[in-house]
């Protein structure tokens, strides 16, 4: 850029000594100076009269100005709040991009500070001028990339802590998934151990040791991702280790009880626990570590913690159930989670890079809580979810589920008409882009399809096969290496090809696994196509988890980072849960309850089971292939 003429500009910039947060206010009558940081921090001051604000696309290099321009045009700074822009008569011809500032539509410009004051101008007010440091940074918007070389480098505002804190910080957040997933397989291994113990006959009523847990995992999420916004994310991952901790404990106690409705509910009260730690924790995070390939690594460690922790669940429920006894399974668990709740304590930060909402802002600031919005989403999700799971045993045709069913429909129609007015909507519609929906229903048909084969090829090696837990826990050792293999080409892949390409692929491996497992002969060698599922699956899991948070954590604003973790959650374990009811429906209308008593028939039954998982897993492969066509064709058209 040419330099500003002075000689027809008097009010040339000279040097001022004051402090850097010295104010002053100014109108058109006034000549006085403002202090204002250059880029290259030296210290100026300019005349108030010559003041200038430029726009510039973000397809254009320069811009040019129109000295006839004199006007006052609003803006939103940093903060959120309302200004305008007083653009004085200048004439300037080019303008290079020096640093990125969102409009009030979202649209990108550029704010060019090296040779002009930035005044801040209330709407309703006359010029004044204000200084804040932050208007002078970058501001990085999904979808946009400047040229570093055309502006500042945005600041750094991943974890400036000593390498064991930070090492900490990670353990405590990935562990999150780890027990998440080793809660849901603990309940599988032990199944039948358990049952016996409860006085539990029907196998459909046995789902509910699962099923319980993905209810609650999967509907409460969504509110905690919301709290946790709001309170800080610090808090809510603390909380979610403590209540899992302890109803992890009275889970052991149902022994005592002979009570599957006690056990049902603490299991459900772990899905709470286990809600309330992975949203925040994702959370944590997203805003503790710039875009790049460090983030994009931990959350693949995230996504790796989800067959460790599966498989891990399901030795010790396997170990302590078959040799020692299976309450001792909950107890331990439950200390392990008490354990990390008090490293969440030291590990987890409350800066304002990680808590930005709940510890960079004053109370009043902070988004509200649309309760009436949240008890009807989970309302219709609990409802909706019961129907399902309780079909298999009551059969459809009982007055109780398909009221459910009915009302629960009825609720989550209010639900989203609710969230259409509501101020501060847990699920701000606006958020659910095409990226962000095509998404979660990928997830919803992956895991969905995972869920099921999950529980039926337990049952089919347990029941079919007759291994015992332990000989099931050596099976699925595998699962162990190629998770952290997959784990470690997701985080490759994420930092070298699309993320929809990866999306895509975790879907052809939920699809494989599927087939396999729907296909397993009785009598068969475990390397033919068991040992291959346990291959296969760490992938699919492992792609699909941490390439959606990425694409979600990018898709969705800032503030609603929570949100994002909070969705993925959601569908993942409501998916789970609910996929297992329409499993279970199929399998009791092929199969009469005097055929599921001979092998013959639970063969028959897991097979219509995994047949539906193999259904929802195609459906979400076809949808993975149109996905990243689709994103391709997006990106040349840009």
């Amino acid at each position: 850029m040419d330099p500003i003429d002075t000689d027809n500009h008097p009010d040339e910039e000279m040097p001022l000594s004051m402090d850097r947060d010295v104010h002053h206010d100014s109108d058109l009558d006034t000549m006085e100076r403002t202090p204002s940081p250059y880029y290259d921090e030296n210290r100026r001051s300019r005349s108030d009269r010559r003041v200038a604000f430029i726009d510039v696309p973000e397809q254009s290099e320069t811009a040019a100005w129109d000295e006839q321009t004199i006007e006052r045009t609003p803006y939103a700074d940093l903060e959120g709040q309302r200004h305008s822009r007083w653009s004085h008569e200048f004439d300037v011809t080019e303008v290079p991009l020096a640093s990125t500032h969102p409009d009030l539509e979202g649209q990108r410009h550029s704010r060019w500070s090296h040779e002009f004051d930035m005044t801040d101008v209330p709407l309703d007010g006359p010029a004044s001028t204000h200084h804040d440091e932050k208007q002078y940074d970058a501001i990085e918007i999904e979808g946009y990339h400047h040229d570093e070389k055309d502006s500042e480098p945005p600041k750094d505002t991943n974890l400036n802590f000593p390498l064991w804190k930070e090492v900490l910080f990670i353990g405590v957040t990935v562990m999150a998934n780890f027990l998440s997933l080793a809660a849901l397989a603990q309940s599988l291994a032990a199944q039948s151990i358990i049952a016996r113990s409860l006085n539990v006959t029907n196998v459909a009523d046995e789902s509910w040791f699962s099923a319980s847990y993905s209810l609650t995992a999967g509907t409460f999420v969504l509110i905690s991702g919301r709290l946790g916004d709001i309170f800080s994310h610090k808090r809510l991952l603390i909380g979610g280790y403590l209540i899992l901790g302890l109803w992890s404990i009275l889970a052991g106690l149902s022994h005592y009880t002979h009570s599957q409705i006690f056990f049902d509910v603490c299991r459900a009260m772990q899905g709470i626990g286990s809600a309330a730690m992975i949203p925040n924790a994702l959370a944590l995070i997203g805003r503790a570590y710039e875009k790049g390939m460090k983030k994009n690594l931990i959350f693949a460690l995230f996504g790796a913690m989800a067959p460790w922790g599966a498989v891990s669940g399901f030795f010790f429920a396997s170990l302590f159930g078959q040799l020692v006894w299976w309450p001792w399974l909950f107890w331990s668990y439950g200390i392990a989670a008490l354990f990390l709740a008090c490293a969440a304590v030291i590990a987890v930060p409350g800066r304002p890079e990680v808590n930005m909402l709940a510890d960079d802002k004053s109370r009043s600031q902070r988004p509200g809580m649309d309760w009436t919005g949240s008890v009807l989403g989970v309302t219709s999700l609990v409802l909706i979810n019961v129907a399902w799971n309780n079909a298999p045993a009551y059969g459809w045709g009982t007055p109780h589920v398909y009221v459910l069913l009915i009302l629960g429909v009825l609720a989550l129609g209010a639900f989203f008409w609710v969230e259409s007015q509501a101020s501060s909507p847990i699920l701000p519609l606006s958020q659910l882009t095409w990226t962000v929906s095509y998404t979660l229903l990928l997830l919803a048909c992956g895991w969905g399809s995972f869920g099921i084969w999950l529980y039926y090829i337990f049952r089919f090696l347990s029941e079919l096969r007759h291994l015992t837990p332990l000989a099931m826990s050596a099976q699925i050792t595998p699962v162990l290496v190629c998770g952290l293999l997959a784990a470690g080409t997701s985080g490759l892949l994420l930092t070298h090809a699309p993320v929809a390409f990866i999306m895509m692929l975790s879907m052809f491996a939920f699809a494989t696994s599927s087939i396999l497992v729907g296909t397993l002969p009785v009598e068969q060698t475990y390397w033919a196509q068991t040992f291959v599922v346990m291959i296969i699956a760490p992938f699919a899991m492992d792609m699909s988890f941490p390439a959606a948070s990425v694409i979600l954590s990018n898709a969705m604003s800032q503030e609603h980072q929570g949100l994002a973790a909070s969705l993925i959650v959601t569908v993942v374990q409501y998916s789970i849960s609910i996929a297992l009811g329409i499993a279970g429906t199929v399998e009791t209308s092929i199969v009469s309850k005097s055929q599921a008593m001979t092998p013959e028939g639970v063969l028959a039954g897991i097979r219509a089971a995994c047949y539906t998982s193999i259904g929802l897993a195609s459906v979400g492969a076809i949808l993975g292939v149109l996905f990243f066509v689709l994103t391709m064709i997006r990106f040349m058209r840009i």
